[in-house]
């Protein structure tokens, strides 16, 4: 017979070690008696429990942990455990060694994930602003903790090792969960922001020391005095982690070495490394830590990269998913609620949470603002390090099953641990809205970007193939002393194995140590070559960053960092490649995705390359670049910013800029004018879309923005303007293939919200609506040319407050103040211009 001490009152619970399996109800065995069948059942409510909650607390976005603590709160004595039938039935005193030995085995191998996914270089980095921040915010809590452990004690029955106790609530209100931490700031969209960074770094720190307070209390909770016991813990446990450290990371580097990059780890390697994870449990529950900690350590050991990545795809799953919400509902199935009675305990509980709450803000916000964070910056940063969860369940569980902790007082916490994680969230939506210090960027263009100004460049690389072209393309965008080319480069990786999206900030540029794998090396080699640039050409600054995240959510990193970053211009690749022979095939269509969701969301204009090459000349020498680069203007915002590009591509003396301007012709007034008699509930008609709060239509805007681009290039016969007469699409194609090969790069606008004659039937076949109908055309594989294209779209955003560019454009390319004076005649069709040129300015019928 089997022996089950139950720790809630001194009982005696016997069974069969035999009933483990049933023969079934056909043999009137009834499968509740039966050790697997009843845990079976047990993780099926635990799980649909959890998912409840987990859908019930979505809307308010709460961490998994709050939902996985309030399922077994329910199916525990506070609600559903109340019923005596229900209790007996489902939870049995006999099967808490099964459930619990489970739950822990999958906090073990969470553990472990959670050490795998943490860059442990990362600590060694950290600044001394992490560092100051997280122990700011731990000194006022836990001595909060401390002062109200006295009254919790005495209003309770008194825990057996007072110092253990005082120890414990100090843990349990201080640390910061670096997990939950994690997934609050994916969900609130600040994880690449400088806030989630500083408190992601202050978590790391944080959840470092909790492991050391952590193994402090076990110590005291097996002694109170400082005994040699305690000592030998201490000593031991630092042994075990050097023995990781110098021992064990050699075996794993060698066997990363061994496997050939892009080749999947042996299954060997991998049951050996997975039943590392049990060895060290028993070793660190061996020498009076706890399991959990040596299974961390070895995590903490495995280095970011491939083997990393395929441990966490293996498990994570399964663990995270089934055998981890395990452990926090045994934590709500121990909590019974109804002990905390009395309205002078709820409101101890409820001082003390605010109060720790309040020290976790103060002592965090004093440093922030030492550091020149804002006040709203200061105090979002100490609400996000009051994020509770795995850590602190698990010292709780710990102090309960050392007795450290009664029934009422483990109750108690985890309450205070659910209220205090719970309450963050809501908090930081109040206090922290980083879309107030936005409005000022709100309609960042091209075009309303000041010409003695930096100019700020977002550019997403996907492989290195993308690069050569970016940096002709970057070169030839002018970069000059008054205007100055700020560019971040941001190298997108699909998250294939972390539990949470993350940016890179590579402060070091030159690589210095040997990439572990192919996405760390493609890293390097495109670092490598933006700092190559950067070193030979002048005026120009580079700031490479890695984003890994899911292609799904991976435009909400590159629109994140573009606002955040203030750019006026996001580069971005086309899903497509040039073969040999010159045709285009896809290489990733979830690029596609990632484009589309970036032009649907964007805080700045984009741009989207199709790259055949713009390397005509290789050398990055201003003066030797050479590029024939054309404009194809057909009206509307878009175009507008295409040509302001152009315009700034201009001033560069290497490059010959050919803006094409297509005017509709007489067949297609005569068309337009009959359609719009015969139907006239047809609304949307020909570039006449009211855009600013003087009616002015976009054609009236289209004239005067030629106007001044050519009364800014009168003398310059380095810019040809020809204006094509078209009818129809037809037209308009022969016209662009008329233009030979002599470019190496078109620059056309998406034309998104514009419905133009000249385009009829181009979109009927159109294979990637997302470049319009003139982008398509020329990327397409059956357009013969060589030249790369550019397609792009002017961001235009909500409310017209300042206009569509027009102060802006006046103030800097009028050179005057008075704005009649580049006005156009609103009744002409084509620009006022110096016909004298004919050189540089012509008209062309087709």
């Amino acid at each position: 017979m089997a022996i089950l001490k139950n720790l809630t009152v001194d009982e005696m619970v016997c069974y069969s070690p035999t009933m483990i399996t049933t023969n079934g109800i056909w043999q009137g065995d009834n499968p509740l008696d039966y050790a697997l069948p009843l845990f079976i059942l047990q993780v099926i409510l635990v799980v649909v429990a959890t998912r409840i909650f987990v859908f019930v607390l979505k809307p308010i976005r709460q961490p998994r942990v709050i939902a996985e603590i309030l399922g077994g709160i329910v199916l525990g004595p506070s609600v559903l455990g109340r019923n005596k039938t229900f209790a007996d039935a489902v939870f049995p005193l006999r099967s808490v060694m099964v459930i619990e030995t489970m739950a822990n085995v999958g906090l073990l191998y969470f553990l472990f994930l959670v050490g795998v996914g943490m860059d442990a270089s990362a600590i060694r980095r950290m600044g001394r602003k992490s560092l100051t921040i997280a122990v700011s915010g731990m000194v006022l809590p836990f001595g909060t903790g401390a002062l109200f452990s006295i009254f919790l004690m005495k209003d309770g029955e008194k825990a057996t090792n007072g110092s253990a106790f005082v120890l414990i609530l100090g843990v349990v209100l201080s640390v910061t969960a670096f997990p939950v931490l994690a997934r609050i700031l994916a969900e609130l969209k600040l994880i690449n922001s400088e806030l989630g960074r500083v408190a992601l770094s202050a978590a790391i720190i944080n959840d470092v020391l909790s492991w050391m307070l952590l193994a402090i209390a076990i110590a005291l909770a097996e002694d109170e005095r400082i005994s040699v016991a305690s000592v030998m813990v201490v000593l031991s446990s630092a042994a075990f982690v050097a023995f990781n450290a110098f021992v064990v990371r050699p075996i794993i580097m060698w066997i990363i070495r061994k496997t050939p990059e892009g080749e999947s780890f042996s299954d060997f390697y991998i049951c050996l490394i997975l039943a590392g994870v049990m060895i060290s449990g028993f070793i660190t529950d061996a020498i009076g830590t706890h399991s959990v900690f040596g299974a961390f350590v070895f995590g903490l050991i495995i280095p970011t990269g491939p083997l990393g990545f395929a441990l966490i795809e293996k498990l994570e799953d399964f663990v995270s998913g089934l055998l981890l919400p395990l452990f926090f509902a045994i934590s709500g199935l121990k909590t019974n609620v109804g002990l905390i009675t009395g309205v002078t305990k709820w409101a101890v509980i409820i001082i003390l949470v605010v109060l720790s709450c309040i020290g976790k803000v103060v002592g965090t916000l004093i440093v922030s603002i030492s550091y020149q964070m804002s006040l709203s910056e200061g105090a979002a940063l100490g609400m996000l390090m009051n994020t509770k969860g795995l850590v602190e369940i698990l010292v709780l569980n710990i102090g309960r099953d050392q007795k450290v902790l009664d029934e009422e007082a483990f109750a108690t916490m985890v309450v205070i641990t659910v209220l205090m994680t719970g309450m963050i969230v809501p908090a930081i939506s109040i206090i922290y809205r980083p879309s107030r210090g936005m409005i000022s960027y709100k309609r960042r263009t091209i075009q309303m970007s000041k010409k003695d100004a930096e100019f700020r460049v977002l550019v997403c690389i996907h492989t290195p193939r993308n690069v050569p072209t970016m940096i002709n393309l970057l070169e030839a965008s002018n970069p000059t002393k008054k205007s100055p080319i700020c560019i971040y480069v941001l190298h997108l990786v699909e998250l294939t194995g972390r539990t949470s999206a993350l940016l890179i900030v590579h402060t070091s540029k030159k690589s210095d140590h040997t990439a572990l794998n192919r996405t760390e090396a493609q890293s390097d080699h495109i670092i490598n070559a933006f700092d190559n640039y950067e070193q030979h050409a002048e005026h120009v600054s580079v700031q490479p960053l890695t984003a890994i995240s899911p292609y799904s959510t991976m435009h909400e990193d590159i629109c994140s960092l573009a606002e955040e970053k203030r750019v006026a211009f996001i580069i971005i690749p086309f899903h497509k490649q040039q073969t040999v022979d010159g045709g285009m095939e896809a290489t990733n269509m979830a690029f596609r995705t990632v484009n589309q969701n970036v032009l649907a969301n964007s805080p700045c204009s984009v741009g989207i390359l199709v790259d055949r090459g713009l390397n005509s000349s290789n050398r990055l020498v201003a003066d030797q670049m050479s590029h024939h680069v054309a404009v194809l203007f057909f009206g509307g915002p878009d175009d507008r910013e295409a040509l302001s590009y152009g315009w700034r591509m201009s001033e560069h003396s290497g490059i010959s800029l050919t803006v094409m301007r297509f005017v509709a012709g007489e067949d297609t007034a005569m068309s337009e004018s009959s359609t719009s008699h015969n139907n006239n509930a047809d609304k949307q008609r020909v570039l006449t879309v009211e855009t600013d709060e003087d009616g002015e239509t976009d054609k009236q805007l289209d004239e005067r923005f030629l106007h001044w681009f050519m009364m800014s290039h009168v003398n310059d016969d380095s810019i040809a303007y020809i204006e094509k007469v078209v009818n129809n699409g037809e037209e308009t194609v022969a016209a662009i293939r008329s233009m030979g090969d002599v470019f190496g790069l078109f620059i056309v606008g998406r034309g998104q919200g514009v419905i133009s004659p000249l385009t009829a039937g181009l979109t009927d076949w159109s294979e990637c609506p997302e470049l319009g109908a003139i982008g398509d055309l020329l990327a397409s594989s059956d357009f013969a040319t060589v030249a790369s294209v550019l397609v792009v779209q002017q961001y235009v955003g909500a409310g017209l407050e300042d206009g569509l560019g027009t102060p802006v454009l006046n103030e800097e390319y009028g050179g005057g103040g008075n704005q009649s004076n580049f006005m156009q005649p609103r009744g002409s069709q084509t620009v006022t211009s110096p016909r004298g040129h004919q050189s540089v300015f012509s008209t062309e019928r087709c």
